[in-house]
């Protein structure tokens, strides 16, 4: 006998598989490390910028070191540290140096000044107004001697940081730039200042121009005819007449000053001022440049 044959049940479920759970995203908090900043586990966590205060203390209220040739052979290790705080203590342990103590600083000074240079790049505003103070009591203490061959490089790349700095939006901060050309200018002899200083009238940047036009302006304020014309008369007059053409009222405003200094020296022995002022304007300038510097002269 055939044996019946029970109908067989579905095989598949009757509803559908449960998708497996999509895992969630854990976030996971990491410190950011800042350039002078490295964490580790095994030292105390340094403490947060909110929790720090960094004193701008003037340079008529630094105290001399105690010991300065033992602060002087540890001085590139805090200046080396990864600690912001630390190296913003060891600057002012450099501006201490550099007031008191010159003779001991000098044989370390190329490898300070790179480290200006880096600390005026870092983001942490505290740091780069601290640097920027370093930087002018290093000027008031070595003047010319920053010019050494040994050194210059390391000095042109500082000058062009503060040249930046005084050209920025946060106002301490290029204040203080502007105070630390200044200085820079009072502690050097105008005429190797302004070889140097000549370079930025052409920058791509025009607020770096107009503070290089600034500081070449104080520079020849400081020469007198016969530095004048050791820098050459013609040379002055021409880079003179290109700021007077800038977009940034500073740079105009510092070429008219400059324009009046050449002015006087062109026609000191000269009764007929004005002709004679025209005639080295006419001897020496593209035609299109010299109305706007006979104007600068008869505006007066």
């Amino acid at each position: 006998m055939a044996m019946a044959l029970r109908p067989i049940d579905n095989a598949l479920p009757t509803t559908t598989p449960e998708r497996p759970k999509k895992q969630s995203k854990v976030s996971v908090a990491i410190q950011k490390q800042s350039e002078f900043g490295v964490n580790d586990e095994n030292k105390a966590p340094l403490p947060s910028s909110a929790d720090v205060t960094i004193d701008y203390i003037s340079s008529e209220n630094l105290k001399p070191i105690a010991d300065p040739e033992s602060k002087v052979e540890s001085l590139m290790e805090g200046l080396d540290s990864k600690d912001w705080i630390m190296v913003c203590e060891s600057l002012n342990n450099v501006r201490r140096l550099a007031l008191y103590h010159s003779s001991l600083l000098f044989p370390y000074l190329e490898k300070v000044m790179l480290v200006l240079v880096k600390a005026m790049k870092n983001p942490r505003s505290a740091l780069c107004k601290t640097s920027i103070m370093a930087a002018s009591d290093i000027f008031n203490a070595f003047g010319d001697k920053l010019l050494d061959c040994t050194i210059s490089v390391a000095y042109d790349n500082l000058l062009l940081q503060l040249l930046l700095k005084a050209s920025q939006d946060k106002r301490f901060v290029c204040e203080e730039a502007d105070k630390t050309l200044k200085a820079t200018v009072m502690s050097m002899t105008p005429l190797p200042l302004l070889h140097k200083l000549r370079g930025y009238v052409s920058h791509a940047n025009p607020r770096v121009r107009a503070k290089a036009a600034v500081s070449i302006s104080n520079s020849v304020s400081k020469m007198g005819l016969e530095g004048m014309k050791e820098y050459g008369l013609i040379s002055m007059v021409q880079m003179t007449a290109y700021l007077l053409n800038d977009r940034l009222p500073e740079a105009r405003e510092a070429a008219r000053s400059i324009a009046t200094l050449i002015h006087k020296g062109v026609t000191e022995n000269e009764e007929e001022k004005l002709g004679a002022w025209q005639n080295f304007c006419e001897s020496n300038l593209p035609p299109i440049h010299v109305p706007s510097m006979l104007k600068v002269i008869s505006s007066q």
